[in-house]
């Protein structure tokens, strides 16, 4: 049974006298002074079978630090493994054992089987010590929301019945391998051909004509792999050929649907809601974000929620493209249910105004919540002076920075992780990263 250990700081531990060096030095005693957090990484380690002793081993509290240098930095696991093998100042902070350094490997399979909701637990106690502290007192709040990023390529359908194309033959390629004899015939040079074909095509009719043909080489090629999966039930390993059919599962129903989208779309001209499409087949978690006039994005529209220290108080993670009308409240309630009251004052984008809206957060307990643009509200009603109203407008134009600096500085912009549970953490890691490093900061020495 895995055991939580602690790593003891080294007597011969020394921190740069340098900015950063003094800015890690702070956030390593926050985090020396909640050592009981390590057990929520231990706990998603165990879950995963990653060890903590031997060769491929990291105890849970040097993956956790490990993860916020990653962050901290914006580096990859290659230039992780090499700083900290080069620098002292990330190795104290790593609390490495003995002058044992992690390959690029172990860093990637431990710092990712950290989930999304440890991340949130050590950011509520970053929150608690920053309340019982008076750094951040959770009594006037801002709201606003963005959109980061997944790991894809911007979705055309010629595109993505390319990618069907080219996953299919690489699971018949293995299917071939563990049943030899298997009758199909490789369509991707034709496949790419059409699709490229497609992208420089300026006449409709000609790019209709390339789709149907490009639609029948992805059916094809889809019943290749129909009849290779009843093939590959007598290979004689079965666990490949378990874990070939697991694939097969995951991508076929998702080619289904981007066969079926591509036929409304292009050959019947039908317009396909956002909700049904899929845009991406190996990030298929990927919604379509549209934010006022501005480019479509596609990843996953975040709601956060600062106060006035900078920190960030609440992260919401929302499915699909919820108006910021409707998640105003939510977001509001969460704040009441986390500080066990409600803020004096709030300030909201525009698009979080409404009548309602502004009726409920009064009778919540909120004194003045000040919306950017009115939405027909007067001022008096939403606070008490125009002086106030200007306050809390400025004030809210302050979260663009925060939004700002997570993005630039901490890889908010777009994911780098695949699948929506490592989306998830990655956004969190990100956010705790930034939230202890601004605590560091904001601390008194």
């Amino acid at each position: 049974m895995r055991q939580e250990r602690t790593v003891q700081a080294n007597l011969f531990d020394r921190f740069a006298d340098h900015e950063l060096g003094r800015e890690l030095r702070a956030m390593s005693q926050w985090l020396d002074e909640h050592r009981e957090l390590n057990s929520l990484a231990a706990e998603d380690l165990r879950r995963h079978g990653v060890k903590e002793t031997g060769r491929e081993g990291l105890p849970a509290e040097s993956v956790v630090r490990c993860a916020l240098l990653k962050q901290h930095r914006q580096l990859t696991y290659e230039e992780l493994a090499f700083h900290l093998e080069d620098s002292a100042s990330f190795r104290a902070f790593a609390r490495l054992p003995l002058s044992w350094t992690p390959k690029k490997s172990v860093l990637h399979r431990t710092i990712s089987a950290i989930r999304a909701e440890t991340w949130e637990s050590i950011n509520r106690a970053v929150l608690t010590t920053a309340h019982d502290e008076k750094i951040e007192t959770g009594k006037v709040v801002r709201f606003d929301s963005t959109v980061t990023a997944a790991l894809m390529h911007e979705p055309t359908d010629s595109r993505l019945l390319w990618d069907a194309v080219r996953v299919l033959a690489r699971l018949l390629r293995a299917a071939d391998a563990l049943v030899a004899g298997l009758a199909w015939r490789d369509h991707r040079r034709a496949a790419k051909k059409r699709a490229r074909t497609i992208q420089y095509a300026c006449d409709r009719l000609k790019r209709i004509t390339h789709y149907r043909e490009l639609i029948k080489l992805t059916r094809s090629t889809l019943t290749y792999a129909d009849q290779a999966a009843a093939e590959v039930s007598r290979a004689p390993d079965p666990i490949a050929a378990t874990l070939w059919r697991a694939g097969f599962r995951h991508y076929r129903p998702l080619i289904e649907r981007i066969i079926g989208q591509t036929e409304r779309r292009v050959l019947h001209g039908e317009g396909v809601p956002a909700a049904e499409k899929v845009v991406s087949l190996f990030e298929p978690h990927a919604d379509i974000i549209v934010k006022g006039a501005r480019d479509v994005q596609y990843g996953h529209k975040l709601n956060l929620t600062t106060g006035r220290s900078g920190l960030i108080l609440d992260l919401v993670i929302e499915p699909g493209n919820p108006a910021d009308s409707d998640r105003f409240l939510p977001m509001l309630e969460r704040q009441i249910a986390f500080y066990g009251k409600a803020p004096r004052q709030t300030a909201a984008d525009g698009g979080f105004a409404s009548r309602d809206n502004l009726a409920r957060a009064k009778a919540l307990g909120v004194h003045d919540a000040a919306f950017h643009k009115k939405a027909g509200l007067r001022v008096m009603d939403m606070v008490k002076s125009n002086w106030v109203y200007r306050k809390l407008r400025n004030f809210r134009a302050g979260i663009e920075a925060d939004i700002s600096c997570l993005k630039r500085a901490y890889g908010l912009g777009r994911c780098l992780w695949r699948g929506l549970d490592h989306f998830k953490a990655y956004v969190w890691s990100s956010a705790v990263a930034y939230n202890l490093a601004l605590f560091a900061r904001l601390r008194p020495a």
